[in-house]
């Protein structure tokens, strides 16, 4: 009899003890993406004397490099902490800006924190691109009679334009 008492009592501290390991693994992990390069590094490049390939041999390839102006490069990262199914928390974020001469040397080197951060919404107004979105069903009805039955052969006979061309 106080062995089934003993079982009974184990049974809520089983189950506590399994909420207890399953909630553990939905703990916040925080994560480091992009491309931080570390500040002994940042100071082995000079204006003036540092060019475009000792760059990217210290640094790597930068995140990105600016749409209308290819001598002003980004190395972008972001430190984020996700937790289970929610939105990804910004921790911090960083991004070192390099500019450069017509020469190919560095110009000029900024840095950006999370404090420099703006949420950018697109325009709701904006142009929208040419063209029509097709439905499922005008996709399925739009292909009847597009494709012959027949398989082409070779049989040597130059083939005749179809009306229309």
């Amino acid at each position: 009899m106080t062995n089934r008492r003993f079982r009974v009592g184990l049974r809520p501290l089983f189950l506590l003890a399994a909420a207890a390991i399953a909630l553990a693994g939905c703990g916040p992990q925080v994560d480091l993406r992009g491309n931080a390069p570390d500040k002994a590094t940042l100071g082995k490049i000079q204006p003036g004397v540092t060019d475009k390939a000792t760059v990217t041999a210290l640094l790597g390839s930068p995140s990105t490099v600016a749409q209308f102006d290819d001598n002003t490069w980004y190395y972008i990262s972001q430190r984020t902490k996700d937790l289970a199914f929610f939105k990804p928390e910004l921790l911090d974020q960083r991004v070192v800006t390099i500019t450069f001469d017509d020469k190919g040397l560095v110009k000029k080197i900024a840095y950006l924190g999370l404090k420099d951060h703006r949420n950018i919404e697109p325009n709701p107004n904006a142009t929208p691109a040419p063209g029509h979105e097709f439905t499922l069903l005008e996709q399925l009805i739009g292909n009847f009679g597009r494709f012959s039955g027949s398989a082409p052969t070779d049989s040597g006979s130059t083939a005749q334009p179809g009306p229309g061309h």
